[in-house]
Protein backbone atom coordinates (compact mmCIF):
# COMPACT_ATOMS: atom_id res chain seq x y z
CA UNK A 1 0.00 0.00 0.00
CA UNK A 2 1.49 3.36 -1.02
CA UNK A 3 1.25 6.55 1.02
CA UNK A 4 -1.71 7.95 -0.92
CA UNK A 5 -3.69 4.73 -0.54
CA UNK A 6 -2.93 4.73 3.19
CA UNK A 7 -4.12 8.33 3.54
CA UNK A 8 -7.31 7.56 1.60
CA UNK A 9 -8.05 4.57 3.80
CA UNK A 10 -7.49 6.58 6.98
CA UNK A 11 -9.17 9.86 5.99
CA UNK A 12 -12.03 8.67 3.80
CA UNK A 13 -12.57 4.92 4.26
CA UNK A 14 -16.01 5.14 2.62
CA UNK A 15 -14.55 6.59 -0.59
CA UNK A 16 -13.91 10.03 -2.05
CA UNK A 17 -16.70 12.51 -2.64
CA UNK A 18 -17.23 13.66 -6.22
CA UNK A 19 -18.67 17.16 -6.75
CA UNK A 20 -19.54 19.40 -9.67
CA UNK A 21 -16.92 22.06 -10.37
CA UNK A 22 -19.52 24.79 -10.02
CA UNK A 23 -20.01 23.76 -6.38
CA UNK A 24 -16.36 24.22 -5.43
CA UNK A 25 -15.19 26.93 -7.84
CA UNK A 26 -16.20 30.04 -9.78
CA UNK A 27 -16.14 29.53 -13.55
CA UNK A 28 -16.03 32.52 -15.91
CA UNK A 29 -14.72 33.61 -19.31
CA UNK A 30 -13.09 36.79 -20.54
CA UNK A 31 -13.39 38.83 -23.72
CA UNK A 32 -11.32 40.44 -26.48
CA UNK A 33 -10.95 44.23 -26.86
CA UNK A 34 -11.66 45.45 -30.39
CA UNK A 35 -8.57 44.45 -32.37
CA UNK A 36 -8.84 47.35 -34.83
CA UNK A 37 -8.52 49.95 -32.04
CA UNK A 38 -4.82 50.57 -31.45
CA UNK A 39 -5.47 52.38 -28.19
CA UNK A 40 -6.62 49.08 -26.73
CA UNK A 41 -3.37 47.26 -27.58
CA UNK A 42 -0.37 49.48 -28.30
CA UNK A 43 1.78 49.96 -25.21
CA UNK A 44 -0.41 47.59 -23.20
CA UNK A 45 0.84 46.29 -19.87
CA UNK A 46 -2.00 43.94 -18.84
CA UNK A 47 -1.24 40.32 -19.85
CA UNK A 48 -3.98 38.96 -22.15
CA UNK A 49 -4.21 35.23 -22.82
CA UNK A 50 -5.80 33.41 -25.75
CA UNK A 51 -6.56 29.73 -26.37
CA UNK A 52 -3.33 29.16 -28.28
CA UNK A 53 -1.35 29.65 -25.06
CA UNK A 54 -3.08 26.94 -23.03
CA UNK A 55 -0.69 24.32 -24.39
CA UNK A 56 2.08 25.92 -22.31
CA UNK A 57 0.65 24.11 -19.28
CA UNK A 58 1.95 26.70 -16.82
CA UNK A 59 1.56 30.30 -17.99
CA UNK A 60 4.30 32.64 -16.77
CA UNK A 61 3.80 35.23 -19.52
CA UNK A 62 1.53 35.98 -22.48
CA UNK A 63 2.20 36.96 -26.07
CA UNK A 64 -0.12 39.96 -26.05
CA UNK A 65 -0.87 42.78 -23.64
CA UNK A 66 -3.77 45.23 -23.51
CA UNK A 67 -4.05 48.74 -22.16
CA UNK A 68 -6.30 49.75 -19.23
CA UNK A 69 -8.53 51.39 -21.86
CA UNK A 70 -8.77 48.08 -23.70
CA UNK A 71 -9.47 46.25 -20.46
CA UNK A 72 -12.34 48.59 -19.60
CA UNK A 73 -13.76 48.40 -23.13
CA UNK A 74 -14.91 44.78 -22.83
CA UNK A 75 -16.14 42.28 -20.30
CA UNK A 76 -12.84 40.52 -19.74
CA UNK A 77 -11.87 39.85 -16.13
CA UNK A 78 -8.62 39.70 -14.20
CA UNK A 79 -7.74 36.11 -13.37
CA UNK A 80 -5.67 35.63 -10.20
CA UNK A 81 -2.40 33.72 -10.26
CA UNK A 82 -2.74 29.97 -9.58
CA UNK A 83 -6.07 29.73 -11.42
CA UNK A 84 -6.88 26.81 -13.72
CA UNK A 85 -7.84 27.73 -17.29
CA UNK A 86 -9.63 25.45 -19.78
CA UNK A 87 -9.83 26.09 -23.53
CA UNK A 88 -13.50 26.11 -24.52
CA UNK A 89 -12.66 26.37 -28.22
CA UNK A 90 -9.67 26.61 -30.51
CA UNK A 91 -8.13 25.17 -33.64
CA UNK A 92 -7.04 21.55 -33.95
CA UNK A 93 -6.65 19.81 -30.60
CA UNK A 94 -6.76 22.97 -28.46
CA UNK A 95 -10.29 22.49 -27.16
CA UNK A 96 -10.21 20.77 -23.76
CA UNK A 97 -6.57 21.57 -22.99
CA UNK A 98 -5.78 22.90 -19.52
CA UNK A 99 -3.29 25.40 -18.08
CA UNK A 100 -2.61 27.06 -14.75
CA UNK A 101 -1.72 30.74 -14.40
CA UNK A 102 1.45 31.70 -12.57
CA UNK A 103 0.70 35.44 -12.92
CA UNK A 104 -2.38 37.64 -12.77
CA UNK A 105 -3.81 38.07 -16.27
CA UNK A 106 -7.00 38.42 -18.27
CA UNK A 107 -8.36 36.01 -20.88
CA UNK A 108 -10.38 35.98 -24.06
CA UNK A 109 -13.86 34.51 -24.52
CA UNK A 110 -12.51 31.12 -25.65
CA UNK A 111 -11.14 30.36 -22.18
CA UNK A 112 -12.88 29.45 -18.95
CA UNK A 113 -11.10 30.40 -15.72
CA UNK A 114 -11.77 28.11 -12.76
CA UNK A 115 -11.11 29.96 -9.51
CA UNK A 116 -11.30 27.36 -6.75
CA UNK A 117 -12.62 27.58 -3.20
CA UNK A 118 -9.24 27.14 -1.51
CA UNK A 119 -10.86 25.59 1.58
CA UNK A 120 -12.08 22.67 -0.51
CA UNK A 121 -9.82 22.40 -3.51
CA UNK A 122 -6.14 22.84 -4.30
CA UNK A 123 -5.83 24.56 -7.69
CA UNK A 124 -2.75 22.52 -8.66
CA UNK A 125 -4.57 19.31 -7.76
CA UNK A 126 -7.38 20.42 -10.09
CA UNK A 127 -4.87 21.29 -12.83
CA UNK A 128 -3.24 17.87 -12.71
CA UNK A 129 -6.64 16.15 -12.60
CA UNK A 130 -8.14 18.03 -15.57
CA UNK A 131 -5.03 17.44 -17.66
CA UNK A 132 -5.91 13.77 -17.44
CA UNK A 133 -9.53 14.46 -18.47
CA UNK A 134 -8.73 15.87 -21.91
CA UNK A 135 -10.51 13.10 -23.85
CA UNK A 136 -13.56 13.32 -21.58
CA UNK A 137 -13.78 17.09 -22.01
CA UNK A 138 -13.59 16.63 -25.77
CA UNK A 139 -16.39 14.06 -25.70
CA UNK A 140 -18.82 16.24 -23.76
CA UNK A 141 -18.23 19.28 -25.97
CA UNK A 142 -20.90 20.13 -28.52
CA UNK A 143 -20.27 19.13 -32.11
CA UNK A 144 -17.06 17.77 -33.56
CA UNK A 145 -13.93 18.96 -35.34
CA UNK A 146 -13.61 22.69 -35.95
CA UNK A 147 -17.26 23.26 -35.01
CA UNK A 148 -17.09 21.72 -31.58
CA UNK A 149 -16.92 23.69 -28.38
CA UNK A 150 -17.23 23.58 -24.63
CA UNK A 151 -19.18 26.14 -22.61
CA UNK A 152 -19.18 27.37 -19.04
CA UNK A 153 -22.18 25.25 -18.04
CA UNK A 154 -20.40 22.09 -19.18
CA UNK A 155 -17.41 23.07 -17.04
CA UNK A 156 -19.59 23.91 -14.01
CA UNK A 157 -21.36 20.54 -14.27
CA UNK A 158 -18.15 18.56 -14.74
CA UNK A 159 -17.66 16.18 -11.82
CA UNK A 160 -14.30 15.94 -10.06
CA UNK A 161 -13.05 14.01 -7.00
CA UNK A 162 -12.61 16.14 -3.87
CA UNK A 163 -10.44 14.14 -1.46
CA UNK A 164 -9.29 15.69 1.85
CA UNK A 165 -6.89 18.60 1.45
CA UNK A 166 -4.02 16.56 2.96
CA UNK A 167 -4.41 14.04 0.14
CA UNK A 168 -4.64 16.75 -2.50
CA UNK A 169 -1.48 18.46 -1.25
CA UNK A 170 0.45 15.17 -1.13
CA UNK A 171 -0.56 14.27 -4.69
CA UNK A 172 0.45 17.73 -5.91
CA UNK A 173 3.81 17.38 -4.16
CA UNK A 174 4.47 14.05 -5.90
CA UNK A 175 3.30 15.16 -9.36
CA UNK A 176 5.10 18.51 -9.16
CA UNK A 177 8.38 16.76 -8.43
CA UNK A 178 7.71 14.43 -11.31
CA UNK A 179 6.91 17.30 -13.71
CA UNK A 180 10.02 19.23 -12.60
CA UNK A 181 12.19 16.22 -13.38
CA UNK A 182 10.30 15.66 -16.61
CA UNK A 183 10.82 19.31 -17.61
CA UNK A 184 14.56 19.12 -16.92
CA UNK A 185 14.92 15.95 -18.96
CA UNK A 186 12.79 17.36 -21.78
CA UNK A 187 14.88 20.54 -21.85
CA UNK A 188 18.05 18.47 -22.22
CA UNK A 189 16.51 16.35 -24.97
CA UNK A 190 15.08 19.38 -26.77
CA UNK A 191 18.51 21.07 -26.66
CA UNK A 192 20.13 17.95 -28.13
CA UNK A 193 17.44 17.73 -30.78
CA UNK A 194 17.91 21.39 -31.69
CA UNK A 195 21.68 20.88 -31.96
CA UNK A 196 21.07 17.91 -34.25
CA UNK A 197 18.73 20.00 -36.44
CA UNK A 198 21.35 22.74 -36.75
CA UNK A 199 23.92 20.11 -37.69
CA UNK A 200 21.55 18.78 -40.36
CA UNK A 201 20.97 22.32 -41.70
CA UNK A 202 24.73 22.89 -41.84
CA UNK A 203 25.35 19.78 -43.95
CA UNK A 204 22.33 20.49 -46.14
CA UNK A 205 23.57 23.99 -46.91
CA UNK A 206 27.11 22.67 -47.52
CA UNK A 207 25.96 19.93 -49.89
CA UNK A 208 23.71 22.35 -51.78
CA UNK A 209 26.23 25.16 -52.17
CA UNK A 210 27.78 24.98 -55.62
CA UNK A 211 30.49 27.16 -57.13
CA UNK A 212 29.78 27.21 -60.89
CA UNK A 213 33.43 26.93 -62.11
CA UNK A 214 33.91 23.81 -59.97
CA UNK A 215 31.05 21.91 -61.61
CA UNK A 216 31.01 21.68 -65.40
CA UNK A 217 27.99 19.38 -65.26
CA UNK A 218 25.90 21.82 -63.19
CA UNK A 219 23.23 24.05 -64.69
CA UNK A 220 21.14 26.78 -63.09
CA UNK A 221 17.42 26.80 -63.83
CA UNK A 222 14.44 28.84 -62.79
CA UNK A 223 12.12 27.03 -60.38
CA UNK A 224 9.34 27.46 -62.94
CA UNK A 225 11.44 25.52 -65.49
CA UNK A 226 11.50 22.37 -63.36
CA UNK A 227 8.01 22.50 -61.83
CA UNK A 228 4.49 23.64 -62.58
CA UNK A 229 3.45 25.97 -59.73
CA UNK A 230 -0.26 26.05 -58.89
CA UNK A 231 -2.17 27.98 -56.21
CA UNK A 232 -5.80 28.39 -55.25
CA UNK A 233 -7.49 30.94 -57.51
CA UNK A 234 -8.87 33.85 -55.48
CA UNK A 235 -12.53 33.52 -56.40
CA UNK A 236 -12.34 29.80 -55.58
CA UNK A 237 -11.32 30.42 -52.00
CA UNK A 238 -13.47 28.95 -49.28
CA UNK A 239 -15.23 30.12 -46.17
CA UNK A 240 -16.25 28.45 -42.92
CA UNK A 241 -19.44 27.17 -44.54
CA UNK A 242 -17.31 25.01 -46.84
CA UNK A 243 -15.67 23.23 -43.89
CA UNK A 244 -16.93 19.76 -43.02
CA UNK A 245 -16.32 17.21 -40.29
CA UNK A 246 -13.18 15.10 -40.38
CA UNK A 247 -13.18 12.46 -43.16
CA UNK A 248 -16.46 13.81 -44.60
CA UNK A 249 -14.62 15.64 -47.39
CA UNK A 250 -11.11 16.29 -48.68
CA UNK A 251 -8.14 17.42 -46.58
CA UNK A 252 -7.23 21.05 -47.10
CA UNK A 253 -3.50 21.26 -46.40
CA UNK A 254 -2.32 24.34 -44.50
CA UNK A 255 1.04 25.68 -43.22
CA UNK A 256 0.34 24.04 -39.83
CA UNK A 257 0.64 20.64 -41.54
CA UNK A 258 4.32 21.37 -42.26
CA UNK A 259 6.39 20.59 -39.16
CA UNK A 260 10.18 20.75 -39.35
CA UNK A 261 10.04 20.27 -43.11
CA UNK A 262 7.84 17.18 -42.91
CA UNK A 263 4.17 16.84 -43.82
CA UNK A 264 2.17 15.94 -40.71
CA UNK A 265 -1.48 14.91 -41.15
CA UNK A 266 -2.39 14.25 -37.52
CA UNK A 267 -4.60 17.37 -37.37
CA UNK A 268 -6.30 18.47 -40.59
CA UNK A 269 -9.02 20.75 -41.86
CA UNK A 270 -11.54 19.21 -44.27
CA UNK A 271 -13.56 20.91 -47.01
CA UNK A 272 -16.61 19.70 -48.93
CA UNK A 273 -16.22 17.45 -51.97
CA UNK A 274 -17.85 20.15 -54.11
CA UNK A 275 -15.20 22.70 -53.13
CA UNK A 276 -12.45 20.11 -53.65
CA UNK A 277 -13.64 19.18 -57.15
CA UNK A 278 -13.99 22.84 -58.11
CA UNK A 279 -10.19 23.17 -58.46
CA UNK A 280 -8.71 20.05 -60.10
CA UNK A 281 -5.41 21.84 -60.78
CA UNK A 282 -4.59 21.90 -57.05
CA UNK A 283 -5.58 18.36 -56.18
CA UNK A 284 -2.57 17.14 -54.22
CA UNK A 285 -0.76 13.94 -55.21
CA UNK A 286 2.10 11.91 -53.80
CA UNK A 287 5.32 13.39 -55.19
CA UNK A 288 4.06 16.98 -55.20
CA UNK A 289 5.79 19.64 -53.10
CA UNK A 290 3.86 22.17 -51.00
CA UNK A 291 5.24 25.63 -50.28
CA UNK A 292 3.86 28.34 -47.99
CA UNK A 293 3.56 31.63 -49.86
CA UNK A 294 1.58 33.64 -47.27
CA UNK A 295 2.07 34.39 -43.55
CA UNK A 296 4.62 31.74 -42.43
CA UNK A 297 6.42 32.11 -45.77
CA UNK A 298 8.96 29.53 -46.94
CA UNK A 299 7.77 26.35 -45.19
CA UNK A 300 8.28 23.46 -47.61
CA UNK A 301 7.46 19.75 -47.56
CA UNK A 302 7.28 16.83 -49.96
CA UNK A 303 4.05 14.84 -50.05
CA UNK A 304 5.40 11.32 -49.49
CA UNK A 305 2.06 9.66 -48.73
CA UNK A 306 -1.66 10.45 -48.58
CA UNK A 307 -4.37 8.30 -47.03
CA UNK A 308 -7.18 10.60 -48.24
CA UNK A 309 -7.76 12.98 -51.11
CA UNK A 310 -6.28 16.41 -50.46
CA UNK A 311 -6.00 19.93 -51.79
CA UNK A 312 -4.39 23.15 -50.50
CA UNK A 313 -5.66 26.25 -48.78
CA UNK A 314 -4.96 29.77 -50.17
CA UNK A 315 -1.73 30.09 -48.16
CA UNK A 316 0.02 27.33 -50.11
CA UNK A 317 1.11 26.54 -53.64
CA UNK A 318 1.68 23.10 -55.16
CA UNK A 319 4.73 22.21 -57.24
CA UNK A 320 3.68 19.52 -59.72
CA UNK A 321 5.04 17.82 -62.86
CA UNK A 322 8.61 17.94 -61.54
CA UNK A 323 11.48 17.66 -64.03
CA UNK A 324 14.03 16.77 -61.36
CA UNK A 325 14.28 14.53 -58.30
CA UNK A 326 11.47 15.52 -55.91
CA UNK A 327 13.49 14.92 -52.73
CA UNK A 328 16.42 16.90 -54.08
CA UNK A 329 14.21 19.86 -54.99
CA UNK A 330 12.56 19.78 -51.55
CA UNK A 331 15.96 20.00 -49.85
CA UNK A 332 17.03 22.82 -52.19
CA UNK A 333 13.91 24.82 -51.30
CA UNK A 334 14.54 24.30 -47.58
CA UNK A 335 18.20 25.37 -47.81
CA UNK A 336 19.23 28.81 -46.56
CA UNK A 337 20.32 30.03 -50.04
CA UNK A 338 16.82 29.45 -51.47
CA UNK A 339 15.12 30.82 -48.34
CA UNK A 340 17.24 33.99 -48.64
CA UNK A 341 15.95 34.48 -52.19
CA UNK A 342 12.38 33.96 -50.94
CA UNK A 343 12.86 36.69 -48.35
CA UNK A 344 14.00 39.10 -51.08
CA UNK A 345 10.72 38.72 -52.97
CA UNK A 346 8.41 38.59 -49.96
CA UNK A 347 6.08 41.57 -49.87
CA UNK A 348 6.18 43.86 -46.85
CA UNK A 349 2.87 44.25 -45.03
CA UNK A 350 0.79 43.00 -42.16
CA UNK A 351 0.65 39.59 -43.90
CA UNK A 352 3.87 38.63 -45.77
CA UNK A 353 3.24 37.26 -49.25
CA UNK A 354 5.37 35.76 -52.05
CA UNK A 355 4.18 36.52 -55.60
CA UNK A 356 3.82 33.30 -57.53
CA UNK A 357 5.58 34.66 -60.64
CA UNK A 358 8.56 35.86 -58.62
CA UNK A 359 8.79 32.45 -56.93
CA UNK A 360 8.95 30.75 -60.33
CA UNK A 361 11.94 32.93 -61.32
CA UNK A 362 14.19 31.92 -58.40
CA UNK A 363 17.29 30.13 -59.72
CA UNK A 364 18.17 26.66 -58.42
CA UNK A 365 21.28 24.48 -58.99
CA UNK A 366 20.64 21.34 -60.99
CA UNK A 367 23.38 18.68 -61.18
CA UNK A 368 22.85 15.41 -63.12
CA UNK A 369 19.99 13.25 -61.87
CA UNK A 370 22.32 10.66 -60.32
CA UNK A 371 23.99 13.38 -58.24
CA UNK A 372 20.59 14.80 -57.27
CA UNK A 373 19.56 11.41 -55.93
CA UNK A 374 22.86 10.91 -54.10
CA UNK A 375 22.55 14.27 -52.32
CA UNK A 376 18.86 13.69 -51.58
CA UNK A 377 19.56 10.24 -50.07
CA UNK A 378 22.23 11.62 -47.74
CA UNK A 379 20.03 14.50 -46.58
CA UNK A 380 16.90 12.38 -46.30
CA UNK A 381 18.63 9.89 -44.00
CA UNK A 382 19.96 12.73 -41.85
CA UNK A 383 16.54 14.39 -41.78
CA UNK A 384 14.80 11.13 -40.81
CA UNK A 385 17.24 10.68 -37.94
CA UNK A 386 16.63 14.25 -36.80
CA UNK A 387 12.89 14.69 -37.24
CA UNK A 388 11.33 11.24 -37.05
CA UNK A 389 8.35 11.15 -34.73
CA UNK A 390 8.81 7.44 -34.10
CA UNK A 391 12.55 7.06 -33.54
CA UNK A 392 15.29 8.80 -31.61
CA UNK A 393 14.92 11.84 -29.40
CA UNK A 394 11.30 12.82 -30.21
CA UNK A 395 10.17 9.34 -29.18
CA UNK A 396 12.13 9.64 -25.93
CA UNK A 397 10.45 12.98 -25.19
CA UNK A 398 7.06 11.38 -25.86
CA UNK A 399 7.97 8.49 -23.53
CA UNK A 400 8.72 10.93 -20.70
CA UNK A 401 5.30 12.51 -21.12
CA UNK A 402 3.60 9.13 -21.16
CA UNK A 403 5.41 8.19 -17.95
CA UNK A 404 4.06 11.29 -16.20
CA UNK A 405 0.57 10.60 -17.53
CA UNK A 406 0.69 7.03 -16.24
CA UNK A 407 1.56 8.07 -12.67
CA UNK A 408 -0.85 11.02 -12.79
CA UNK A 409 -3.77 8.83 -13.78
CA UNK A 410 -2.83 6.20 -11.18
CA UNK A 411 -2.63 8.78 -8.37
CA UNK A 412 -5.83 10.55 -9.41
CA UNK A 413 -8.10 7.50 -9.60
CA UNK A 414 -10.23 7.28 -6.44
CA UNK A 415 -12.96 5.00 -5.11
CA UNK A 416 -16.22 6.96 -5.29
CA UNK A 417 -18.12 7.57 -2.09
CA UNK A 418 -21.59 6.10 -2.34
CA UNK A 419 -24.68 8.03 -1.24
Amino acid sequence: MNEIERMIQELCPDGVEFRKLGEVAKCYSGATPKTSNREYWEGGTIPWMNSGEVNLGRVFSTQKFITPLGYNSCSTKMVPAHTVVVALAGQGKTRGTVAITEIELCTNQSLCAIEVNSDLLNSYFLWHYLRGQYNTLRRISSGDGTRGGLNQDMIRNFEIPVPPMEVQRKIVEILDKFTELEAELEAELEAELEARRKQYEYYRNKLLTFTPPDRQDLRWCSLGDVATIKGRIGFRGYTRKDLVEAHKGAISLSPSNIQNGILNLESCTYISWAKYEESPEIMAEVGDIIFTKTASVGKTALIKSLTEKATINPQLVLLKELKCDALYLTHVMQASSFQNEVRKITGIGSVPNVPQRALAEIKIPLPPIAEQRRIAAILDNFEALTNSLQDGLPAEIAARRQQYEYYRDKLLTFPRKTA
